[in-house]
């Protein structure tokens, strides 16, 4: 890697970077095809097989393909029988889809703020606000990094409450030499265009519990008992017979999806590699500017580096976060800020009543961030024009 320092008098780029776009290549179109011209492209035989490897990538015994992992949230909640009146634990520091889906329920959000070194939740303020109507906690993996899942099950095991992990971020990450999908009662991960792995829009909901999964699937599928068959009615030993036994939802996934899914999920540890390799590159040219934080990584983590947030230290710079943003944004470089707090948003300060202050860490976080590119489908020249951005702006702008 060129001295760092010198980066800064890097030419410019000339198109624009980015934030995370994903990398399909000859494998996924080559599936895609297959799909199209077997003449079965909703929920079928892929999305079994997908489901299959899936689990098996993660050491889950059972996972079941979903639109997304808010769908499997939302599904997660209903099959460990939490509703109305039940209260969840979570971070604000999180996407709408984890306040969001457990209020479809009818249970309450509890949030609480999250850590400053790895933004993942506050583990030690867990116990005060558990109640009599607490049932369920839902960490959240932020960027890639696990939650400290030792202390969190600790918790749940002696307050008798359900674990759901919230591993949007999370594809491949491990914690204490074990994949995320099998640290908890149900894990639920995003495929979204932008993740580590991608099937456009999609999820998956893990679980060891054979139970949990087959609720699961027959919710995704309008509440029919036997989900599987559904699809299988149109097969030369198909019937057309088929019982709806419970309110259910639209969510399941489609063969089109699961056909994206399998290849990516082969190149899955492949990407991630990328990724760590990049988040090195931004760790070493950051290392001596005292005006940026880069994260902290907990060593018995393996990061998936879905994000790679900085956060600027705006009482060593003449601009703000918000200024900062727009100065890379001139220099062709995307960014993203993620997130903004929960508790922030209008929705849930006129229902829940929170104010900015209310989570202290996650404010001083939300003013700071800045969500870099990192995507295998970059490259170093890429990372080292990022680098080279962000040296200038400091430099015109350092206190």
């Amino acid at each position: 890697m060129p001295d760092t320092a010198a980066l800064a008098s890097r030419p410019p780029r000339t198109e624009f970077l980015p934030f995370a776009p994903p990398l399909i290549g000859a494998e996924e179109k080559a599936e895609l095809l297959d799909t199209l011209d077997s003449g079965w492209i909703t929920k079928g035989p892929k999305t079994e097989r997908f489901e299959q490897e899936f689990a098996a990538y993660v050491g889950a015994k059972h996972a079941v393909g979903l639109h997304s992992c808010t769908a499997a949230l939302h599904l997660a909640l209903i099959a460990l029988g939490i509703g109305e009146g039940d209260e969840v634990i979570t971070t604000t520091f999180t996407f709408a889809s984890t306040g969001h889906a457990i209020q479809y329920v009818g249970a309450t959000p509890v949030f609480l703020d999250c850590d400053r070194r790895t933004f993942n939740i506050a583990v030690d303020e867990i116990q005060s606000r558990i109640t009599g109507r607490t049932r369920a906690i839902i960490p959240v993996h932020y960027g890639g990094q696990a939650c400290l899942m030792d202390e969190i099950r600790a918790i749940a095991k002696a307050r008798n409450l359900y674990v759901i992990e919230d591993a949007a971020h999370a594809a491949g990450s491990e914690y204490k030499g074990r994949k995320v999908g099998t640290l908890s009662d149900v894990t639920c991960f995003s495929f979204y265009a932008t993740k580590n792995m991608t099937t456009g829009e999609g999820g998956m909901a893990t679980s060891d519990d054979p139970e949990v999964i087959e609720r699961i699937k027959v919710l995704s599928m309008y509440g029919i008992s036997d989900a599987r068959r559904i699809w299988q009615r149109y097969a030369p030993k198909g019937s057309w017979w088929y019982d709806i036994v419970e309110l259910g939802y639209k969510y399941n996934m489609m063969d089109l999806q699961a056909a994206l899914g399998i290849p990516q999920l082969c190149k899955l540890d492949g990407f991630n590699e990328r990724r760590r390799h990049f988040a090195e590159m931004y760790n070493t040219a950051f290392a001596d500017l005292p005006e940026i934080e880069v994260p902290e990584m907990l060593p018995y983590v393996k990061h998936a580096w879905h994000l790679y947030p900085i956060l600027i230290r705006p009482e060593r710079l003449t601009i703000d976060r918000n200024a900062f943003i727009e100065e890379l944004r001139s220099e062709n470089i995307g960014t993203s800020v993620l997130w903004i707090p929960l508790h922030m948003h209008s929705y849930y300060r006129n229902r829940f009543g929170y104010r900015p202050g209310d989570f202290p860490n996650a404010l001083h976080i939300y003013e700071r961030i800045i969500n870099l590119p990192i995507s295998p489908r970059m490259n170093d020249n890429d990372v080292l024009d990022v680098i080279g951005a962000i040296r200038r702006i400091i430099d015109r702008h350092r206190r």
